[in-house]
């Protein structure tokens, strides 16, 4: 489980950009922070975060999207 301030956390570290948004790219270039993300929001795969997460079909994941998907795991304290 998780804070949302350690969520906010490893959001910026996956969004090197600094866009407001984590890419595909982002996901399979950080291995050992999916890793961290799929345990909290029981995701298994990047692409499984985006499909069921992506609410605006935009192709990256907001920090509310993230934090959503981690609400829903119940991972959230």
């Amino acid at each position: 489980m998780t804070t949302e301030q350690e969520l906010q956390s490893l959001f910026n570290k996956l969004d090197t950009d600094h866009d407001g948004k984590i890419s595909i790219n982002d996901l399979f270039l950080s291995p050992g922070l999916i890793t961290i993300i799929s345990s909290e929001t029981n995701s298994t795969t990047p692409q499984e975060l985006l499909v069921n997460y992506d609410s605006d079909k935009d192709g990256s994941i907001t920090f509310e999207e993230l934090k959503e998907a981690v609400e829903k795991a119940n991972n959230l304290t």
